[in-house]
């Protein structure tokens, strides 16, 4: 059984302009010490998913529909009383900036004790030895000086590691990490990672690792979901996703990306065009606006995430046929520009209809 099975999650916030769809009948699973990796642009949806798993969005009035079986009990369904003591507990979350997530006016100590004290029977004086353990185990150096120290008094990637030592507080069977690196230099980014892992493999913890950036889930995740427009358009194996990507708005994030085995005269390809409004959305295919082997049938019908046959495991949400799909990645890969390889959609149109029909 897994720790975290998320069934068809819905979760729309009303607004004065309409309806946002920001999370659109996503389902994904997770089992104790394995890490999943969420990816996609801003506005994807990516986080506010996580952030319903806190009970975070009832406080803007979102309609939830769906299921979120965390042990055996539905976090949805769950009163404010009984997340509460779920929150910070069994499942913590690494916020994404440390500076505004840490409050300013209090010493990291303080914080760190009054985390514990929550839901721990717990002295002052023990709650502060294990806040200076914590600082430790994060790889913060003089830990007993830096539990004394205020937020503004740490650098950036060591506020980072306050936020991680914060969450590891209760010991959390799911640890979530909303864009963990975001504002720090590379090699920083490489030692927040690299920490996760080790700390990960120390306590056997689930992690959940939310960026718009494949190239920091390369090493760390083993399965990836890849969101658009509220949804999972493609999920599978980290092998699979890098290696045998089927989506291509997946190829496009990984297109964007530099490479360590890529030419160093490679130029980066943005994905052209901006990502849609969750309130107006594209009919039929949400990503055929800017998908440049969209045809006719992508404005029509809706493609869902089917199996990939080919691939047991790996799922994908599009009209086109698996053998184009893997022809047009194979070009990418060799360095084809995507407008010249529109002729191999195009041929294929037949096979569009019949899988939409399907």
């Amino acid at each position: 059984m897994s720790l975290l099975d998320v069934q068809d999650l819905r979760v729309v916030f009303p607004t004065s302009d309409g309806l946002v769809h920001a999370v659109d009948g996503i389902s994904y699973s997770i089992d104790a010490g394995r890490t999943l990796g969420i990816v996609g642009e801003s506005g994807s949806g990516k986080s506010v998913s996580s952030l319903t798993m806190l009970g975070l969005t009832r406080l803007y009035g979102a309609k939830i529909e769906g299921k979120m079986i965390f042990e055996g009990n539905d976090l949805v369904q769950m009163s404010d009383k009984d997340l509460r003591k779920v929150r910070g507990n069994d499942i913590a979350m690494i916020f994404q900036d440390p500076l505004s997530s840490l409050h300013p006016f209090f010493k990291v100590g303080k914080q760190l004790i009054e985390a514990m004290q929550i839901h721990r029977d717990i002295s002052r004086a023990d709650a502060r030895g294990r806040a200076v353990e914590l600082l430790a185990l994060v790889g913060i150096p003089d830990p007993k000086r830096r539990v004394d120290q205020y937020p503004h008094e740490f650098s950036g990637g060591m506020r980072q590691r306050a936020m991680i030592a914060m969450a590891l507080a209760n010991e959390p069977k799911l640890l979530i990490a909303d864009e963990p690196t975001t504002a720090l230099d590379v090699t920083v980014q490489a030692q927040i990672l690299a920490l996760l892992s080790d700390l990960q493999k120390r306590l056997g913890m689930a992690i959940i690792i939310i960026t718009h950036d494949l190239g920091v889930v390369a090493e760390i995740a083993d399965e990836i979901c890849v969101m658009y427009a509220g949804r999972v358009v493609e999920r599978g194996t980290a092998e699979q996703i890098f290696h045998s990507p089927q989506h291509p708005y997946t190829w496009g994030l990984l297109k964007s990306i530099p490479r360590l085995d890529g030419r160093r005269d490679e130029e980066l390809v943005p994905i052209s065009g901006r990502p849609p409004s969750l309130i107006n959305r594209p009919s039929g295919c949400h990503f055929h606006p800017r998908c440049p082997y969209a045809q006719e049938a992508h404005k029509r019908i809706d493609p869902r995430l089917e199996p990939v046959a080919s691939d047991p495991g790996h799922s994908v949400a599009c009209l086109l046929a698996a053998p184009t799909r893997q022809r047009i990645w194979e070009q990418l890969q060799a360095g084809a520009e995507p407008e010249s390889l529109v002729h191999l959609a195009r041929s294929e149109s037949p096979a569009v209809a019949s899988e939409a029909g399907s």
